[in-house]
């Protein structure tokens, strides 16, 4: 393979092209190098904030938005205004995305590329990166599963390649045999570190060997070298399906973004790149093969300079978004409108938490015909808790899915699956290790919807929680991480028959869900639960005790201490479950506080910074004025969860609740 370099030339061959796909490829490749031109002067004149700069890399975005069907998803960054143009999106939506105005596609809630379009087959960055790498093995398993011949196209670079998404994605791409195309826009540079700091290898080709897959480097100045790979790899695995790793060699004339200068890189560099720009050396070519005249280029940019303008005039005419809350609050999730279906026959079995959770996504599999399954250990072997025993043979391999040690990247493909028309599922395998994953659900599942309108349809099931001895890894409760990021739901059940009804409902519901169960009570609880198919909604608490001295506000393993301790003391109390979290039930919460005048928050998570403190602030300040005594609370102690059983029993609140809630009693 030979190796690009700034000293390689640019060598053209028309093959066989026709001239109409000769000029149609100037064309594009032209349009994004002169409205980065006017961005320029725009941003001088301060009338747009920032910009990213694809000037010198333009033929990697147009070529591989050319050879591509419309059809087929395009995942870019924040270089590639060529692929935005080449699919066609009037200037003027983007101009108005530029600048944050209402026809963009974000609404003024994010900038620059940072958005998708399903009209368009185009999935926007976010600017971690890496995540997108693992959401087109979602679009592309989708494709997949549908047995549609289509590519999937993913862009990355120098920096983004260093990320532990980049293996991840591959590595699941590969194992899994999906039609990715992963390139890697090899510009020299992650922002002002060179690639000498960011990696050993001569090539990014040469990592594709470590994966088991294709390799290929290319020189990425050159459009009809990009097009023809492009087009080429997709032909090959749309008929084939299987990842391929593309290098595409090229090099940034200017900063990572405008303030950030260019003073880091050497002089001799732009000399030597700016010999290979992608737009004049295309033009040269052309007119040398007589396929352009002079006056043909003039009269092109003139057209194009023209379709600027309108669109900078449409953009410019439009008045920024007014704020509006209710819109932004109501625009969080997407609608969705889950009925509190009952039981269609009266039928109930004696079943445990497991048992009800394992029922309740079998009956999910069976209606939902779009839903997969992902997880550690989750196919033949059942998972480490036999949830999904025996789900292979009854779905199929390709709808209950092993899948490799790497959270973000199955978060980031169920993402894509969503995107892609499909329902997912990914389990954790404990909840402790979501943490590997953090940055899809935090900034992907739970911001896509209200960013750029695209739902995240994803259900993440958490086995959570101590009192099993598994010490710091394996027993943390960690449902605080989540409960202050807008854009997500939390379910939390205490109850066999809540777990399978909620868990119905949150496959029902088209936005993310974090779904949390508690290992302590898998096999120590049980009770009748209706063996057809049901569903309970998000944001309805059940009280589970009535009593007038107290309102007992908890979840999960706390809502049988409570029960556990008020019937043993035959206390006058009130117990909540409140069964999820996001939403949350505060009427019912106020309804108990008013009735009863006392209220003491429990739950297992670390007393400092959990889901108590804010429960506590909601009832002080809504009210205050029916308070007969001080709010308390109790959650386990501010440290890691202890392995030794008597260390974790003392770690876990159980006995210093017993001791608060008789002195708030007696108050």
């Amino acid at each position: 393979m030979m190796q690009i370099t700034a000293d390689t030339p640019v060598k053209f061959d028309r093959k066989k092209h026709k001239d109409d796909l000769l000029i149609t490829l100037y064309m594009n490749i032209l349009k994004p190098r002169l409205i980065e031109e006017k961005m320029l002067v725009l941003l001088r004149q301060g009338k747009i904030a920032k910009w990213f700069s694809g000037i010198g890399q333009e033929a990697i975005s147009v070529g591989v938005a050319s050879a591509l069907n419309s059809e087929e998803y395009i995942l870019p960054m924040h270089r590639n205004l060529g692929v935005f143009t080449t699919r066609g999106i009037p200037l003027n939506r983007l101009f108005s995305q530029f600048q944050g105005k209402p026809g963009g596609f974000t609404q003024g809630r994010d900038r620059s590329f940072h958005f998708g379009t399903q009209e368009y087959k185009i999935v926007g960055m976010i600017s971690h990166l890496g995540p997108q790498l693992g959401v087109a093995d979602g679009i592309a398993l989708a494709n997949r599963l549908k047995e549609e011949q289509k590519a999937t196209v993913v862009f990355t670079g120098d920096g983004g390649a260093s990320e532990g998404d980049f293996h991840e994605s591959i590595n699941t791409a590969a194992v899994w045999d999906l039609p990715v195309i992963f390139v890697v826009e090899a510009n020299g540079y992650g922002l002002s570190t060179p690639s000498s700091e960011q990696f050993r290898c001569k090539s990014f080709a040469d990592k594709a060997i470590g994966y088991g897959i294709e390799g290929h480097s290319i020189d990425g100045n050159n459009i009809l070298k990009v097009y023809e790979t492009i087009k080429s790899l997709a032909e090959s695995i749309r008929e084939k399906p299987r990842p391929i790793l593309l290098e595409c060699v090229t090099f940034r004339m200017r900063g990572h973004e405008e303030a950030s200068g260019t003073k880091y890189v050497p002089k001799e560099l732009f000399d030597l790149w700016g010999r290979k720009d992608p737009v004049n050396n295309f033009e040269k070519f052309l007119l040398n093969e007589a396929v352009l005249t002079e006056e043909l280029i003039e009269s092109i940019r003139s057209d194009i300079k023209k379709e600027i303008e309108a669109g900078l005039e449409i953009a410019f005419a439009e008045t920024l978004p007014n704020p509006n809350t209710e819109k932004e609050l109501s625009e969080l999730f997407k609608p969705a409108n889950i009925p509190d279906t009952k039981p269609s026959s009266g039928e109930t079995v004696n079943m445990r938490l497991i048992d009800a959770i394992s029922n309740g996504l079998k009956l999910a599999m069976q209606k939902h015909s779009n839903l997969v399954l992902m997880g550690q250990d989750i196919a033949e072997y059942g998972g480490v808790f036999k949830i999904t025993e025996g789900f292979v043979e009854d779905f199929g391999k390709s709808r209950v899915r092993n899948t490799p040690l790497c959270e973000s990247a199955i978060l980031g493909a169920g993402f894509g699956l969503s995107i892609n028309g499909h329902k997912a599922m990914v389990e954790m395998q404990f909840a402790d290790f979501v943490s590997e994953g953090i940055t899809q659900i935090v900034n992907n599942l739970a911001k896509s919807h209200y960013r750029w309108g695209q739902n995240a349809d994803v259900v993440v099931r958490m086995p959570t929680g101590a009192a099993v001895a598994a010490g710091p890894f394996h027993s943390q409760s960690n449902e605080a991480w989540f409960f202050k990021t807008p854009g997500l739901k939390i379910a939390y059940p205490a109850f066999p028959a809540d777990a399978k009804g909620i868990l119905l409902s949150a496959f029902e519901d088209p936005n993310p869900v974090m779904f949390f169960e508690h290992k302590a009570l898998y096999r120590s609880i049980n009770e009748d639960v209706p063996t057809a198919y049901y569903t309970i909604p998000f944001g309805k608490a059940n009280i589970v005790n009535n009593g007038n001295s107290a309102t007992i506000v908890t979840y999960g393993l706390g809502v049988h201490w409570a029960l556990e301790l008020v019937k043993d003391q035959k206390l006058d109390v009130e117990i909540i479950d409140l069964r999820t979290l996001a939403p949350l039930d505060t009427e019912t919460i106020y309804e108990s506080v008013k009735k009863t005048g006392k209220a003491f928050v429990l739950h297992e998570d670390t007393l400092t910074g959990g889901i108590g403190g804010e429960i506590s602030a909601l009832i002080t300040e809504h009210c205050f004025e029916y308070l007969d005594a001080p709010v308390m609370r109790e959650g386990s102690l501010d440290t890691p969860v202890p392995m030794n059983a008597d260390l974790e029993i003392n770690f876990l609140p159980k006995e210093r609740f017993a001791d608060k809630l008789t002195k708030l009693l007696a108050y």
